[in-house]
């Protein structure tokens, strides 16, 4: 099988593809109150586009692909797109992030489709809390959509919990759900972006504080990762069903092993989420370019994917759900 490797001899395996820019929360670290502006029909790629694009990342080294949004279960027909890439190869692993809102009506249908697993995106397990962080959103249907995703086999079902201190810095309850459910709670360091700059310094959490608090709870012992682990380090927790995951991309950059590229909505090639350089890909797909030109724009991309994310000296250009997070 081929390998894509950028500049710095890093092995690039990871597109993560966002199928759309819109998203039914209003997230207080992804997006505005009053939210985005939705790009326009035309200009968001069609699902042959994407599995086009996909096809030819496969055939240059992508094996894993993770679709993302915005929220990827508000684009209609998205079944139909999963069981499109699906078919691909049988070794793809395909997996989707999800706000876990649609999740129960999804699950599953995503996967009798092909869909081998899913992120849930829940940074509050109290109603009050979480519809403040989410701005409305309504917590009893996340956890409907959880155990949909269990019953149907979507496992490991791993939730993503953006620490934020002073807002759902309150451990107990994810430790209690980890012990009720056989689900991976993974935590995630506040970062900067275009809609939070003010508050990041108030709401920044180092894991490592994360991690010392929960040994309080059990003791925590290092662990083998799960399936899809990323940049997560992994630790398992006395009589938890599940495992505890720390991410940490600002205190401790996992940029030396990075193995991801990003298409956005839009059909714009990130070889970092926190580079602003995009490489036009919808227009490439749109003249009828060859695999072979597709492959090698790709290529150029990674050629330009910068050493580290420089997260501390600069600003994104979009909103965490325009990039696809």
């Amino acid at each position: 099988m081929e390998q894509l490797v950028d500049s710095h001899a890093r092995v690039i395996d990871y597109l993560r593809l966002s199928v759309t820019d819109r998203c039914n929360l209003r997230c207080v670290y992804c997006m505005p109150p009053e939210g985005t502006i939705p790009l326009l029909h035309n200009d968001i790629l069609t699902y042959e586009e994407m599995v086009r694009f996909a096809a030819c990342a496969c055939a240059a080294g992508i094996s894993k692909i993770r679709l993302t949004g915005g929220e990827p279960l508000v684009r209609k027909d998205v079944e139909v797109l999963i069981r499109r890439l699906a078919l691909l190869s049988p070794e793809l692993d395909l997996s989707l992030t999800t706000n876990g809102v649609l999740l129960s009506e999804y699950a599953d249908i995503l996967r009798q489709c092909g869909l081998k697993r899913v992120n849930v995106s829940l940074d509050s397990l109290d109603p009050r809390t979480y519809a403040q962080i989410t701005r409305g959103g309504e917590l009893s249907r996340v956890i409907a959509g959880i155990e949909s995703a269990l019953r149907a086999g979507l496992e490991p079902v791993k939730l993503n919990v953006v620490a934020m201190r002073g807002v759902n810095d309150d451990l107990e309850p994810f430790v209690r759900f980890m012990h009720e459910h056989p689900v991976d709670v993974r935590f995630i360091e506040f970062m900067e972006t275009k809609t939070n700059v003010a508050r990041g310094i108030r709401y920044f959490i180092p894991v490592e504080e994360v991690e010392r608090r929960l040994a309080a709870f059990g003791v925590l012992e290092q662990t083998n990762a799960p399936v899809g682990a990323g940049p997560a380090r992994y630790k398992s927790l006395q009589g938890a069903l599940g495992k505890v995951g720390f991410i940490s991309p600002v205190s401790s950059h996992f940029c030396p092993t990075c193995n991801r590229l990003r298409l956005t909505a839009d059909g714009k090639l990130r070889a970092c989420l926190f580079s602003n350089h995009e490489t036009d890909i919808r227009s490439l797909l749109r003249s009828g370019a060859s695999e072979e030109a597709v492959i090698e724009a790709i290529r150029e991309v990674l050629q330009a994917k910068p050493k580290d994310h420089g997260l501390t000296i600069g600003g994104l250009n979009r909103t965490m759900s325009q990039i696809g997070g």
